[in-house]
């Protein structure tokens, strides 16, 4: 899901060296508590703005949330790395919580592309980020084990040369993009861990049985993706399950976009506007985006 490399360098970051440690000690800190912690996914600084006021503890970006915001398909290598991670920066100064990236997976071939993304990640005022294994090509989606394994080193090596903790998440792509392989899945993250990934992430498990092996099966938290219907497991049933981290990837945004196009066929099919009962109040919306 690479789009080409072009320069991020001259993307400034919001945050101050003071402030950036904190928030990327605090989302560290997330990880080790006794309960799993839901990151949920803004895709612009509005919807950063509003899931802070909410009270949630951290954030993530969603890159296919921001694809759709662009008018873009997701997954098509139409979005660069300047536009993650500007956007990135965009969400960070919205607020004031630790800030963690999609950045698909690296934004470039080599290994050093990988970790120049890393780089210019914290750049932007980002305590973490997670690297996934695909390649964006539709005849062979996940890359082989030993380059996906030297990319997440080089993100690792980067991450750690920071004067910061940075947080890295690996991601294991087999499920998500159509090949349900659960032991090479874990094999994946088992490596990936060696690797020194600090998260590990599989996107696309089947069901409670799968996310419980996977959980088993590694040494180092795991994230789960929620919000299909097809995974019907709360937080705590989750957490019973062993996971320390759920993210909602491009749910939230999908839901948004559902809500335009049912208020947009009400009007059209019946010449109605009866959808602003569900808007939120226009003090109320005015309220969130008040700094």
């Amino acid at each position: 899901m690479n789009a080409p490399v072009t320069s991020s360098a001259t993307l400034k970051n919001p945050l101050s060296p003071a402030d950036q440690r904190a928030r990327a000690l605090a989302f560290r800190r997330l990880h080790e508590g006794p309960e799993p912690f839901v990151v949920p996914n803004p895709w612009d600084a509005g919807t950063a703005r509003l899931l802070t006021g909410l009270g949630f503890a951290a954030l993530a970006t969603t890159g296919a949330g921001l694809a759709y915001g662009l008018g873009l398909p997701d997954g098509a290598n139409r979005v660069g790395r300047p536009e993650v991670l500007a956007n990135a920066a965009q969400i960070v100064a919205a607020t004031r919580l630790p800030v963690s990236a999609d950045l698909e997976s690296g934004f470039g071939e080599t290994p050093e592309d990988v970790a120049e993304t890393i780089r210019l990640a914290a750049g932007a005022g980002l305590v973490g980020g997670s690297v996934e294994d695909s390649t964006g090509r539709a005849d062979d989606p996940v890359r082989p084990l030993d380059e996906a394994v030297e990319r997440v080193a080089a993100a690792v090596a980067a991450a750690r040369a920071l004067d910061f903790p940075f947080t890295v998440t690996a991601r294991a792509e087999n499920f998500f993009q159509g090949r349900a392989d659960l032991p090479d899945t874990i094999r994946r993250l088992r490596a990936y861990a060696e690797a020194g990934a600090d998260v590990l992430y599989a996107p696309g498990l089947p069901d409670g049985e799968a996310v419980r092996a996977v959980c088993a099966a590694v040494d180092r938290p795991v994230n789960v993706l929620m919000g299909s219907p097809a995974l019907p497991l709360s937080l705590a049933e989750l957490g019973a399950l062993g996971v320390r981290r759920v993210s909602v990837g491009s749910a939230m945004a999908r839901a948004a976009l559902g809500a335009v196009a049912r208020a947009a066929e009400e009007i059209r099919t019946r010449g109605t506007f009866g959808f602003g009962a569900d808007a939120l109040p226009y003090p109320e919306a005015n309220a969130t985006m008040t700094a």
